[in-house]
């Protein structure tokens, strides 16, 4: 069984290149494809999904990540389930509980780096003069509803501690903090749902 799973920029190919291994195990083969930026990946979806159900291909398993950003959670949802159904695909949402399903849509809320606040440890090992108190902080108790957008907020936090003067740079600071996060103590909601449902797609 392997899965191939789609992103929608390197930044997120970055961290589950570290991240699914450690969720699914080292034995699940996954291909991660990034694209540029979410109108990118949602525009070629349809034809992806299409050239995959032509595989006819019983160990294949296919994974779909995008951030939530500013949309309607239950319309980008929706829309990723329609696009699958359209190709041919068994989604875990429209699976009956324990039935085996083909393709997992994930939402990252908002972003992907809500993720990283979900595990501040694993934020401090690569800069640790942020706080060790800052899943405290009221403004970070909530990794997926921190307000302001949460790389902007990850931006804003190394600019203070003086470890970027420009930009984020996304991909590198993804490369860098994945290697230290462990799934199972993560606080962020949404990073939780994307492992239970990556483990159920390759059970």
């Amino acid at each position: 069984m392997y899965i191939e799973c789609l992103v929608e920029e390197p930044s997120a190919k970055a961290a589950l290149d570290i991240l699914i291994p450690q969720i699914v195990g080292p034995d699940i083969e996954c291909n991660i494809r990034s694209f540029e930026g979410k109108p990118d990946l949602l525009n070629k979806l349809p034809i992806l999904l299409r050239g995959y159900s032509y595989w006819h291909d019983d160990n294949l398993r296919i994974a779909v990540l995008v951030d939530r950003d500013d949309d309607d959670c239950h319309h980008l949802k929706a829309r990723l389930e329609e696009m699958a159904q359209a190709a041919g695909f068994l989604t875990k949402s429209m699976a009956s509980q324990g039935a085996q399903f083909q393709v997992l849509n994930r939402l990252a809320i908002e972003e992907l780096e809500a993720w990283f606040f979900g595990d501040v440890a694993a934020i401090r090992a690569v800069y640790p003069r942020v706080s060790a108190n800052l899943e405290n902080q009221e403004r970070y108790r909530d990794p997926d509803a921190i307000p302001g957008g949460t790389w902007e907020a990850l931006e804003r936090l190394l600019k203070r501690h003086r470890y970027i003067r420009g930009g984020l740079p996304k991909t590198k600071v993804a490369g860098e903090i994945a290697p230290h996060m462990d799934p199972a103590l993560n606080r962020s909601g949404s990073f939780k749902v994307f492992c239970q449902g990556l483990v159920a797609l390759v059970s």
